[in-house]
Protein backbone atom coordinates (compact mmCIF):
# COMPACT_ATOMS: atom_id res chain seq x y z
CA UNK A 1 0.00 0.00 0.00
CA UNK A 2 1.75 3.21 -1.08
CA UNK A 3 1.76 6.18 1.66
CA UNK A 4 -1.28 7.82 2.45
CA UNK A 5 0.48 11.19 3.52
CA UNK A 6 2.71 10.94 0.17
CA UNK A 7 -0.74 10.31 -1.69
CA UNK A 8 -2.33 13.75 -0.37
CA UNK A 9 0.33 15.39 -0.68
CA UNK A 10 0.40 14.71 -4.26
CA UNK A 11 -3.74 15.07 -4.77
CA UNK A 12 -3.52 18.80 -3.01
CA UNK A 13 -0.66 19.82 -6.00
CA UNK A 14 -3.03 18.32 -8.91
CA UNK A 15 -5.82 19.84 -7.38
CA UNK A 16 -3.85 23.40 -7.50
CA UNK A 17 -2.29 22.63 -11.25
CA UNK A 18 -5.93 21.86 -12.91
CA UNK A 19 -7.98 24.41 -10.89
CA UNK A 20 -5.68 27.07 -11.64
CA UNK A 21 -4.39 25.90 -15.30
CA UNK A 22 -7.11 23.42 -16.23
CA UNK A 23 -3.79 21.20 -17.13
CA UNK A 24 -4.04 17.48 -16.48
CA UNK A 25 -2.40 15.80 -13.31
CA UNK A 26 -0.26 13.20 -15.62
CA UNK A 27 2.80 16.08 -14.86
CA UNK A 28 2.53 15.17 -11.45
CA UNK A 29 0.78 12.17 -11.16
CA UNK A 30 3.08 9.80 -13.28
CA UNK A 31 6.30 10.86 -12.13
CA UNK A 32 5.15 10.42 -8.77
CA UNK A 33 3.48 7.05 -8.39
CA UNK A 34 6.49 5.62 -10.68
CA UNK A 35 8.91 6.49 -8.11
CA UNK A 36 6.78 5.08 -5.36
CA UNK A 37 6.42 2.06 -7.39
CA UNK A 38 4.16 1.44 -9.83
CA UNK A 39 4.45 0.48 -13.57
CA UNK A 40 4.72 2.97 -15.99
CA UNK A 41 1.15 1.91 -17.67
CA UNK A 42 -0.27 1.76 -14.30
CA UNK A 43 0.50 5.12 -13.24
CA UNK A 44 -0.76 6.41 -16.56
CA UNK A 45 -4.00 4.59 -15.63
CA UNK A 46 -4.39 6.02 -12.36
CA UNK A 47 -3.67 9.30 -13.60
CA UNK A 48 -6.48 9.35 -15.92
CA UNK A 49 -9.24 8.34 -13.28
CA UNK A 50 -7.29 11.58 -11.17
CA UNK A 51 -8.15 13.60 -13.66
CA UNK A 52 -11.73 11.98 -14.13
CA UNK A 53 -12.44 13.07 -10.34
CA UNK A 54 -11.01 15.48 -10.25
CA UNK A 55 -12.40 17.84 -12.85
CA UNK A 56 -15.77 17.39 -11.73
CA UNK A 57 -15.40 20.25 -8.76
CA UNK A 58 -13.26 22.53 -10.42
CA UNK A 59 -15.80 21.91 -13.86
CA UNK A 60 -18.03 23.48 -11.54
CA UNK A 61 -16.64 26.35 -10.04
CA UNK A 62 -16.15 27.62 -13.74
CA UNK A 63 -19.42 26.78 -14.31
CA UNK A 64 -21.22 28.46 -11.83
CA UNK A 65 -18.72 31.84 -13.11
CA UNK A 66 -19.62 31.68 -16.58
CA UNK A 67 -16.41 30.29 -17.33
CA UNK A 68 -16.97 27.22 -20.15
CA UNK A 69 -17.37 27.10 -23.68
CA UNK A 70 -19.88 23.82 -24.02
CA UNK A 71 -19.73 24.06 -27.79
CA UNK A 72 -15.66 24.35 -27.79
CA UNK A 73 -15.17 21.44 -24.93
CA UNK A 74 -17.54 19.39 -26.61
CA UNK A 75 -15.50 19.45 -29.91
CA UNK A 76 -11.70 19.19 -28.70
CA UNK A 77 -13.18 16.70 -26.04
CA UNK A 78 -14.77 14.22 -29.00
CA UNK A 79 -11.84 15.03 -31.65
CA UNK A 80 -9.47 13.81 -28.91
CA UNK A 81 -11.76 10.90 -28.07
CA UNK A 82 -11.61 10.11 -32.00
CA UNK A 83 -7.85 10.72 -31.99
CA UNK A 84 -7.18 7.83 -29.34
CA UNK A 85 -9.56 5.61 -30.64
CA UNK A 86 -7.56 6.12 -34.11
CA UNK A 87 -3.94 6.00 -32.22
CA UNK A 88 -5.38 2.76 -30.71
CA UNK A 89 -5.70 0.67 -33.90
CA UNK A 90 -3.24 1.59 -36.30
CA UNK A 91 0.23 2.16 -36.17
CA UNK A 92 1.28 6.17 -36.39
CA UNK A 93 3.65 6.92 -39.29
CA UNK A 94 5.40 9.35 -37.48
CA UNK A 95 8.29 8.22 -35.04
CA UNK A 96 7.47 8.99 -31.33
CA UNK A 97 10.72 10.67 -30.92
CA UNK A 98 9.87 13.09 -33.81
CA UNK A 99 6.42 13.69 -32.46
CA UNK A 100 7.95 14.59 -28.54
CA UNK A 101 10.31 16.57 -30.25
CA UNK A 102 7.93 18.79 -32.02
CA UNK A 103 5.30 18.97 -28.75
CA UNK A 104 8.87 20.34 -27.04
CA UNK A 105 8.95 23.07 -29.31
CA UNK A 106 5.59 23.74 -29.70
CA UNK A 107 5.10 24.05 -25.41
CA UNK A 108 8.14 26.14 -25.44
CA UNK A 109 6.75 28.46 -28.44
CA UNK A 110 3.50 28.07 -26.37
CA UNK A 111 4.99 29.29 -22.70
CA UNK A 112 6.55 32.29 -24.40
CA UNK A 113 2.96 33.52 -25.89
CA UNK A 114 1.79 32.75 -22.37
CA UNK A 115 4.45 34.70 -20.55
CA UNK A 116 3.89 37.37 -23.25
CA UNK A 117 0.74 37.81 -22.80
CA UNK A 118 0.72 38.51 -19.03
CA UNK A 119 1.85 41.59 -19.60
CA UNK A 120 -0.01 44.30 -19.41
CA UNK A 121 1.88 46.36 -22.28
CA UNK A 122 1.43 43.49 -24.57
CA UNK A 123 -2.57 42.80 -24.42
CA UNK A 124 -2.41 43.45 -27.70
CA UNK A 125 -0.73 40.78 -28.56
CA UNK A 126 -3.86 38.56 -27.85
CA UNK A 127 -5.36 39.65 -31.71
CA UNK A 128 -1.62 39.54 -33.11
CA UNK A 129 -0.79 35.87 -31.84
CA UNK A 130 -4.15 34.54 -32.68
CA UNK A 131 -4.53 33.07 -36.48
CA UNK A 132 -7.49 34.83 -38.04
CA UNK A 133 -9.14 32.45 -39.72
CA UNK A 134 -13.06 32.94 -38.64
CA UNK A 135 -15.18 30.34 -39.04
CA UNK A 136 -12.76 27.64 -40.29
CA UNK A 137 -11.29 28.11 -36.68
CA UNK A 138 -13.92 25.48 -35.56
CA UNK A 139 -12.55 22.93 -38.66
CA UNK A 140 -9.17 23.31 -37.93
CA UNK A 141 -9.67 23.08 -34.11
CA UNK A 142 -11.32 19.80 -34.78
CA UNK A 143 -8.68 18.27 -36.62
CA UNK A 144 -6.25 19.75 -34.18
CA UNK A 145 -8.00 18.16 -31.11
CA UNK A 146 -7.86 14.87 -33.25
CA UNK A 147 -4.20 14.98 -33.36
CA UNK A 148 -4.39 15.64 -30.04
CA UNK A 149 -6.05 12.32 -29.11
CA UNK A 150 -3.69 10.50 -31.18
CA UNK A 151 -0.26 12.42 -29.32
CA UNK A 152 -1.90 12.07 -25.88
CA UNK A 153 -2.66 8.21 -26.93
CA UNK A 154 0.65 7.80 -26.72
CA UNK A 155 2.11 9.90 -23.71
CA UNK A 156 -0.99 8.76 -21.98
CA UNK A 157 -2.18 12.51 -21.18
CA UNK A 158 -5.43 13.53 -21.23
CA UNK A 159 -5.04 16.74 -22.78
CA UNK A 160 -6.22 19.99 -20.89
CA UNK A 161 -2.92 21.88 -21.49
CA UNK A 162 -2.62 21.12 -24.96
CA UNK A 163 -6.69 22.08 -25.70
CA UNK A 164 -5.64 25.67 -24.06
CA UNK A 165 -2.97 25.84 -26.54
CA UNK A 166 -5.12 25.54 -29.45
CA UNK A 167 -7.73 27.60 -28.20
CA UNK A 168 -5.05 30.48 -27.77
CA UNK A 169 -4.09 30.22 -31.12
CA UNK A 170 -7.69 29.98 -32.35
CA UNK A 171 -10.49 31.51 -30.64
CA UNK A 172 -10.54 34.98 -28.84
CA UNK A 173 -12.13 34.13 -25.55
CA UNK A 174 -10.83 35.07 -21.77
CA UNK A 175 -8.10 32.98 -20.55
CA UNK A 176 -10.67 31.83 -17.87
CA UNK A 177 -13.21 30.45 -19.94
CA UNK A 178 -9.76 28.70 -21.85
CA UNK A 179 -8.89 26.69 -18.40
CA UNK A 180 -12.93 26.07 -17.40
CA UNK A 181 -13.77 25.00 -21.26
CA UNK A 182 -10.27 22.63 -21.58
CA UNK A 183 -11.13 21.47 -18.19
CA UNK A 184 -14.54 19.90 -19.43
CA UNK A 185 -12.57 18.72 -22.72
CA UNK A 186 -9.98 16.67 -20.08
CA UNK A 187 -13.19 15.15 -18.60
CA UNK A 188 -14.23 14.19 -21.65
CA UNK A 189 -11.15 13.04 -23.26
CA UNK A 190 -9.83 11.24 -19.26
CA UNK A 191 -13.14 9.55 -18.41
CA UNK A 192 -12.75 7.40 -22.60
CA UNK A 193 -8.98 6.92 -21.14
CA UNK A 194 -9.62 6.12 -17.77
CA UNK A 195 -12.37 3.35 -19.15
CA UNK A 196 -10.19 1.48 -21.32
CA UNK A 197 -7.23 0.89 -18.32
CA UNK A 198 -10.36 0.21 -15.92
CA UNK A 199 -11.31 -3.02 -18.12
CA UNK A 200 -7.40 -3.42 -18.46
CA UNK A 201 -7.35 -3.81 -14.72
CA UNK A 202 -4.44 -1.39 -15.30
CA UNK A 203 -5.31 0.77 -12.34
CA UNK A 204 -4.34 1.69 -9.10
CA UNK A 205 -7.82 2.30 -7.54
CA UNK A 206 -6.81 3.40 -4.00
CA UNK A 207 -4.13 5.55 -5.05
CA UNK A 208 -6.46 7.03 -7.83
CA UNK A 209 -9.41 7.40 -4.94
CA UNK A 210 -7.11 9.11 -2.21
CA UNK A 211 -5.19 11.40 -4.92
CA UNK A 212 -8.63 12.19 -6.81
CA UNK A 213 -10.50 13.03 -3.48
CA UNK A 214 -8.29 15.18 -2.30
CA UNK A 215 -7.23 17.08 -5.55
CA UNK A 216 -11.42 17.21 -5.85
CA UNK A 217 -10.96 19.37 -2.51
CA UNK A 218 -8.10 21.23 -3.36
CA UNK A 219 -8.90 22.11 -7.36
CA UNK A 220 -12.46 23.46 -5.75
CA UNK A 221 -10.77 26.08 -4.14
CA UNK A 222 -8.07 26.64 -6.14
CA UNK A 223 -10.41 27.13 -9.05
CA UNK A 224 -12.25 29.47 -6.83
CA UNK A 225 -9.37 31.81 -6.41
CA UNK A 226 -8.38 31.51 -10.53
CA UNK A 227 -11.67 32.80 -11.07
CA UNK A 228 -10.88 35.95 -8.92
CA UNK A 229 -7.54 36.57 -10.08
CA UNK A 230 -5.76 38.70 -12.47
CA UNK A 231 -6.08 37.28 -16.23
CA UNK A 232 -2.16 38.09 -16.35
CA UNK A 233 -1.38 35.77 -13.19
CA UNK A 234 -3.18 32.73 -15.22
CA UNK A 235 -1.07 33.62 -18.03
CA UNK A 236 1.86 33.04 -15.98
CA UNK A 237 0.85 30.33 -14.23
CA UNK A 238 0.07 28.57 -18.08
CA UNK A 239 3.58 29.40 -19.40
CA UNK A 240 5.40 27.73 -16.30
CA UNK A 241 3.31 24.75 -16.56
CA UNK A 242 4.44 24.90 -20.60
CA UNK A 243 7.77 25.42 -19.87
CA UNK A 244 8.23 22.52 -17.17
CA UNK A 245 6.15 20.65 -19.57
CA UNK A 246 9.07 20.95 -22.13
CA UNK A 247 11.82 20.30 -19.76
CA UNK A 248 10.39 17.54 -18.58
CA UNK A 249 9.97 15.85 -21.66
CA UNK A 250 13.62 17.10 -23.03
CA UNK A 251 14.84 15.61 -20.32
CA UNK A 252 13.18 12.48 -20.59
CA UNK A 253 14.20 12.21 -24.70
CA UNK A 254 17.59 12.96 -23.34
CA UNK A 255 17.59 10.20 -20.71
CA UNK A 256 16.18 7.41 -23.57
CA UNK A 257 18.78 8.59 -25.97
CA UNK A 258 21.70 8.02 -23.31
CA UNK A 259 20.65 4.50 -22.66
Amino acid sequence: MLPIYILVLIGIVVGALTGITGASGVIIVVPALSYLGLSFYDAIGSSLLVDVITTTSVIFVYFKNGNVDYKISLLLGLGAIIGAQIRSRIAFVTPERTLEIAFIIFSVYMAYVSFRRSSNSCQQLINIKRLQLGKASFAVATILSIIIGIITGTLGASGGIMFIAVMMLLFSIDVKKMVGTATLAMFLSATSGATAYIIARRIDIFASVIIGLVSLTSGYYFAKIANKMASKYIYIFLGSVFLTTSVSELLKVISIHAV
